[in-house]
């Protein structure tokens, strides 16, 4: 049974810097999170809606549902793990454990026979996507735990996360291009969504493993588990103010992304014309992130990382709000808003998964306790609640204009229709985007203040 521990050291103490080797290990695991957050986000609402049939407004409830378990998870998750005892740590295990198991439920999510009824096959889309999400808070908690413990510097967790935001692009851009064509590939329908399912569950396998294979020489830090019960340590983290303005902003950047990612599939059929288009869709979205997720984190050293987080949403929204232009202007200038809304994702990637670590570390040296793993569960929690409501609100905002689900048939939509899907892609987001602001500026952590506060740890 899982118990409180104090982990030993492997490879030195958590220092100032970090093997390039461990970098690239622990970003890896961005491959499994990347491709789980980022297929479902985009196929699983029109295969329910397109292929099986069901009403937008039940599509919605069938995305929402698991991830909404997953908030409720989480935080469970965060707390066995920071209470495993085993000689890789407390953290490794569970990334091969739950990992492997996430894979196999993903394929089958996307490989419901025909049972003859709506209602069954939705049923089993549901029962076998809460599988999913269920390995899959124990596997992300865990992964998204560990820069707080591989090191102590505040400028090295943005190193570390600017690898683990450069492969998350590049795996967002390869799942979300892909898959597609890959159901398109074996002529669509459900066959084409079953070999989709299978080839992003292998996907996903390989980043499990890369990650638990790559981090095996990274350090572990000494802090002692947290004592108290769950609920006692959820209250600590809830006061802590810097976190919760931290995790606000996250999460309401996250229903903005998970909105525009379940509108590129509607966007680039109804609106565009050309399914196909879905792919140039997220080449132009993740591209920037591929080049300039360096530069981001280059800025933020240079500005701090908060100032910067402020100025990638700015690009984010301006991008986000440019595509309201995708019914009337050519198809180029929703490719060049979409790419823009990709420069800004990047670094609304970087600086807050670099910021977490920050928080949850001084946590840790201001009580001398680790109660990293309930934070990052928290944070993984919010997060996930923001990208499952991200779809559902779209699926809202579908049923609202007058949007006609199908069985495989090609319909022509009403023109609200075709007006709810530009404007839940572009107007919605932006406005998120903006609205998280005002939660980011009461943000106060800096490079001082976490030097101070590890200084006090490990002095």
């Amino acid at each position: 049974m899982p118990r409180p521990t104090e982990t030993t050291p492997r490879a030195g103490e958590p220092g100032s810097t970090l093997p390039r080797g461990v970098r690239i290990g622990y970003g890896s695991g961005s491959v499994a999170t990347g491709a789980f957050g980022t297929v479902p986000g985009l196929m699983l609402l029109p295969y329910l809606t397109d292929e099986l049939g069901i009403a937008a407004l039940w599509a919605g409830v069938i995305v929402f549902l698991p991830k909404a378990w997953d908030v409720v998870l989480n935080p469970v998750a965060g707390r066995v793990s920071d209470r495993t005892v085993d000689p890789a740590g407390p953290r490794r295990p569970w990334l091969v454990r739950a990992g492997l198991m996430l894979a196999g439920a993903f394929a089958l999510i996307f490989a419901a026979p025909d049972l003859g009824s709506a209602a069954l096959e939705a049923g089993w889309v549901l029962v076998f996507f809460v599988l999913a999400a269920s390995a899959y808070a124990f596997f992300q908690v865990p992964y998204v735990a560990m820069p707080a413990e591989m090191t102590s510097s505040y400028d090295e967790r943005t190193r570390l996360m600017t690898w683990r935001v450069a492969i998350l692009a590049f795996t967002i851009m390869l799942a979300g291009a892909t898959a597609p064509v890959i159901r398109d590939a074996v002529g669509g329908g459900r066959d084409g969504y079953r070999v989709m399912g299978v080839v992003m569950s292998v996907l996903i396998v390989v980043g499990v493993l890369g990650a638990w294979w790559g981090t095996r020489r990274a350090p572990v830090g000494t802090v002692a588990a947290g004592a108290g019960s769950l609920r006692e340590q959820l209250r600590v983290v809830a006061h802590a103010r810097d976190f919760r303005l931290l995790l606000t902003t996250f999460v309401v950047q996250a229903l903005a992304t998970g909105c525009m990612l379940a509108g590129v599939d509607y966007l680039a059929g109804d609106v565009l014309g050309s399914a196909g288009a879905s792919t140039v869709l997220f080449v132009c979205f993740v591209g920037p992130a591929l080049l300039l997720t360096p530069a981001w984190a280059a800025l933020g050293t240079r500005i701090g990382k908060r100032r910067g987080y402020a100025i990638a949403s700015v690009v984010l929204a301006a991008g986000a709000l440019l595509a309201v232009t995708a019914r009337v202007a050519p198809p180029a200038v929703v490719f060049a808003a979409t790419a823009l809304v990709g420069v800004g994702y990047a670094g609304c990637q970087v600086f807050p998964m670099a910021m977490l670590p920050d928080a949850a570390a001084v946590d840790s040296a201001r009580t001398g306790e680790n109660r990293t793993g309930v934070y990052t569960g928290v944070w993984t929690a919010g997060e996930t609640l923001g990208l499952a409501l991200g779809p559902a609100v779209f699926a809202v905002v579908l049923a609202l204009g007058g949007y006609l689900s199908s069985e495989g048939r090609e319909l022509d939509q009403p023109d609200s229709a075709l007006t709810a899907i530009t404007l839940g892609f572009s107007v919605l987001p932006a406005a998120l985007t903006l609205l998280s602001l005002w939660w980011l500026r009461q943000y106060t952590l800096d490079a001082a203040e976490v030097a101070a506060a590890e200084g006090a740890l490990h002095g």
